[in-house]
């Protein structure tokens, strides 16, 4: 197929070289590389557009004073984050696995709502930007089409597994609808949360982007899955790819996003990462690992739900500040303290969601 630019040259007869072209493991590391190496050319160009179009990031008031000097620097680098991931698997994957298209579909489509978002506060200068309402119906939008992926081998269509137990699954019933748009929206919106100090989303992300790309290919690999005792669902294995281009592309960002950034992803860039870890998560029936690998995304959202309960009901604010980064800045946290501590939070808690699956 016309898309397909590496994958079909394993079939070239006499030329047994090419033949590594089969493996996942070989095209999934080389996306890895691809998307970063992509994001390592393409950043300055991207980055000098930035600034001389004028889409420098707008800082709130009511946030910690230190940020106050990051006023200015460019945004919407998320273009180059989901270009990164675009890229390489048109490169490296094969595209006769469904999955893999539904995945880029969701990356792409969440990436252009979050870009709109942008577009609307940075440029248009509407301090809301995109209305919470319309970014929530694109976001539903994705989410029930993924309800149209048909029944995977081995569990009820609208089922999702369970952490720590063996060939165990809870059946949602007609829930599993909203089920999948709380695990979709969810992801997406707690990335755009923790999205607030440098280096910071990024960083978790590629470590989350790690850990499931080694959940799908183990779930989709006949021999793996049957040695610890996983359902073998034979078409996750090709998001093994996917995985990795996210991965090579969060880690390539990080390259320019770390202390002191030099460009923000901006919600182009957080909604599409966020969006493609649950896409991945309800694809490969993982959905209740996001809670596990995605642990800090989720106390960072949590925190703001518990915030904005705790003010209206009570009138008492429970942290100083929320998403829970700002917390512990004001608490006397220096910036790069707060985004290392909680990348060792993300890493323990990847590897907890990994250990399930000898467990089970």
């Amino acid at each position: 197929m016309f898309y397909e630019w590496i994958y079909p040259l394993h079939k070239l007869h006499g030329l047994s070289a090419f033949n590594v072209f089969r493996y996942i493991t070989f095209r999934a590391a080389y996306a890895a590389i691809t998307a970063l190496i992509l994001c390592y050319i393409a950043g300055p160009p991207l980055i000098g557009w930035l600034k001389q179009v004028g889409l420098g990031q707008k800082v709130r008031q009511e946030g910690p004073q230190t940020h106050l000097s990051k006023a200015g620097t460019p945004t919407m680098g998320g273009i180059l984050i989901v270009a990164a991931i675009v890229v390489p698997c048109l490169l490296w994957g094969n595209f006769h696995s469904r999955p893999l298209w539904i995945a880029l579909a969701a990356t792409v489509w969440l990436g252009a709502i979050g870009f709109l978002d942008d577009y609307l506060r940075v440029v248009k200068g509407l301090r809301k930007g995109l209305l919470g309402r319309y970014k929530l119906a694109g976001q539903i939008a994705i989410a029930i089409t993924l309800m149209v992926w048909p029944e995977p081998g081995g569990l009820p269509p609208t089922s999702t597994q369970v952490p720590f137990l063996k060939f165990r699954w809870l059946d949602f019933g007609w829930l599993f609808v909203p089920f999948v748009v709380l695990v979709v929206t969810g992801s997406s919106n707690a990335v755009n949360l923790t999205d607030g100090l440098d280096g910071l989303a990024s960083g978790l992300m590629a470590i989350a982007a790690l850990a499931f790309a080694g959940m799908c290919y183990l779930t989709g690999h006949a021999r793996f899955s049957e040695y610890l005792n996983l359902i073998y669902l034979p078409y996750s294995g090709e998001l093994t790819v996917f995985c990795a281009a996210v991965f090579g592309a969060s880690l390539g960002f990080l390259w320019y996003n770390c202390h002191p950034a030099d460009v923000f992803m901006g919600d182009t860039g957080s909604l599409a990462l966020g969006g493609a870890l649950g896409t991945v998560a309800v694809l490969i029936k993982r959905e209740l690992w996001l809670v596990l690998v995605g642990g800090v995304f989720v106390a960072e959202a949590l925190s703001v739900m518990i915030q904005v309960t705790s003010f209206r009901l009570w009138g008492r604010r429970v942290f100083r500040m929320s998403p829970l980064h700002h917390h512990f800045e004001l608490a006397g946290w220096a910036e790069s303290r707060v985004v290392l501590r909680f990348y060792i939070c993300g890493a323990l808690l990847a590897l907890l969601g990994l250990s399930t699956f000898k467990l089970q």
